[in-house]
């Protein structure tokens, strides 16, 4: 059996914000009625968090929950566990209507760093990333360009992005362009 790989072996690129295919990440899609007391008590056992909000990310140990719509959560776990949290969430939630998916193999995930990260994302996506508007803690479902995805805070200088793995190679070379040294517009 092959081993499993990233979408860009963890790629690299350094300009205006440090770029990162971010490697090999579990990730889970979580659909259900995500306000139904059973749904959440379920999630909230398995991974030990605390459901996120509307647009809320909530993170500790090696899990973090996303909002994604108002029926789905994307829940990311070491990747080597995501078999295993399948399992324990399939489990919990029995007969609660519920659809448990590992959409690790699926999905590509990008870290942005440094102090001009805002104005990185702010270049390909319309979403207000002025530090009044955009917090970390929270998550937006936009595009970058042609391509579909969700980016979130993890902290004030650090973002994450999730794409399809199909485009990643694309989203990879837009995040870097962005980023290109001497092309900062100056608006964060």
């Amino acid at each position: 059996m092959s081993e499993p790989v990233s979408a860009l072996n963890r790629a690299t690129f350094d300009g205006l914000a440090h770029v990162q295919e971010a490697g090999l990440q579990g990730m889970i899609t979580l659909r259900g009625t995500v306000l139904d007391e059973g749904f959440a008590k379920a999630v909230s056992d398995v991974t030990g968090l605390a459901l996120p909000g509307q647009r809320g990310v909530v993170s500790g140990g090696d899990s973090t929950l996303v909002w994604m719509s108002p029926d789905e959560l994307l829940l990311l776990c070491p990747h080597g566990d995501t078999s295993d949290r399948v399992a324990k969430l399939t489990a919990a939630l029995g007969d609660t209507h519920a659809l448990v998916v590992d959409v690790s193999d699926a999905r590509a995930i990008f870290t942005l760093s440094g102090p001009q990260l805002r104005e990185v994302v702010a270049k390909l996506a319309p979403v207000d990333m002025s530090p009044a508007a955009f917090q970390p803690g929270t998550v937006r479902r936009t595009r970058f360009a042609q391509v579909a995805a969700a980016v979130w805070l993890s902290d004030a200088e650090t973002a994450q992005i999730i794409c399809f793995r199909s485009v990643a190679p694309y989203m990879f070379a837009l995040l870097c362009n962005a980023a290109t040294p001497g092309t900062a517009v100056g608006i964060f």
